[in-house]
């Protein structure tokens, strides 16, 4: 009986040393509301992230998501960025994609075009608080965000900055790109790849003819086909190309970059970005041993159980080495517009 009540008061420990652990780790210094955007379609359901005893009015980042079904939070995966920002005097304003989490919409509807003018109802939204410096207001976004976001800048050259992580040039160079990195990191052999190609040959054939859900099911192009909501999302975008944009943006663009990225070719998005955007704009960061996400890759190109014991413990862990810190020196060393 002894030992029991040892033991049991040993796991009690742990199991509260864990709880302590876990609420330190996730203790950000912001403050979250939840807010009511209208939207150029339906309202959008939004979160409003403040500085911690920092008074206003404040700059703001505008956020916008990559691909799939994202909350505002994306999961919490943006508490540690929105703190970044808060540290340098930034609120953060970030949106359920439309069908997530009771918000109204579903996002698989929309075109990178109407992911932009909803962006911009975010920020005149934004324009129209008396929190918020309308001469401090930029953007942050990752991965499909590099679609959206320089339709945005290009019509709006009083932002103050846009910050792109993991921006893809051209949807179908992208996808190419990704199926064979992938499978590269997985050790596939060459006939697996080879294979996947034919498949995303075939696929891109259905698209450019118009083919119907029902016409994609019947060619048994995909063992596990996408949805009918998924086929008509890629037949919406699959064309997408950021290089008609990049000319007119006139506004300070960081890029950020991870080197061992399996979603993006950053050696392409560099160049072209360099090609496109004039010097005097552009700042590159590169980060040598990170992920699409600029989020370490042995964390996140291999998720396992230590992936998931970081991101509850300690997320801010999770990130590249001196991202964090140089999202809020970046966005500190900008003039207002």
């Amino acid at each position: 009986m002894r030992r029991l009540v040892i033991a049991t008061g040993c796991v009690i420990a742990l199991l509260g040393s864990a709880v302590v652990w876990v609420f330190v780790g996730n203790d950000f210094a912001i403050e979250e509301q939840r807010v009511t955007i209208p939207g150029s379609v339906q309202p959008l359901h939004a979160t409003l992230v403040l500085p911690k005893n920092k008074k206003g009015p404040y700059g703001l980042v505008v956020f916008v998501h990559g691909d799939g079904p994202a909350d505002a939070t994306r999961d919490s995966f943006y508490r540690p960025i929105w703190e970044s920002f808060a540290s340098a005097g930034y609120a953060s304003l970030s949106w359920d994609k439309p069908g997530v989490n009771e918000a109204p919409g579903n996002w698989l509807d929309q075109s990178m075009h109407d992911r932009a003018v909803e962006t911009e109802a975010a920020i005149a939204w934004a324009r129209g608080r008396d929190d918020i410096d309308p001469r401090r207001l930029g953007m942050w976004g990752i991965s499909q965000a590099g679609w959206v976001m320089p339709e945005v800048a290009s019509r709006h050259p009083d932002l103050q900055f846009m910050i792109l992580v993991g921006a893809a040039i051209n949807w179908q160079r992208q996808g190419e790109y990704n199926t064979a990195a992938e499978l590269r990191h997985r050790d596939a052999p060459a006939a697996d790849i080879d294979s996947a190609y034919r498949r995303r040959n075939d696929t891109l054939r259905l698209l450019r003819e118009n083919a119907t859900y029902e016409q994609y099911i019947a060619s048994g192009v995909d063992s596990s086909p996408m949805s009918e909501d998924r086929w008509r999302f890629v037949g919406k975008n699959y064309l997408s190309d950021v290089t008609a944009f990049l000319p007119q943006v006139k506004i300070p663009v960081l890029l950020v970059l991870g080197e061992q990225d399996l979603n993006v070719d950053v050696s392409e998005t560099a160049q072209v970005y360099e090609d496109l955007v004039p010097r005097d704009l552009l700042t590159i960061e590169k980060y040598p041993d990170a992920s699409h996400n600029i989020v370490k890759a042995d964390l996140d190109n291999d998720q396992g159980l230590r992936t998931v014991a970081v991101a509850l413990f300690a997320p801010r862990a999770l990130y590249a080495s001196g991202y964090l810190d140089n999202l809020r020196r970046y966005v500190e060393q900008q003039p207002a517009r």
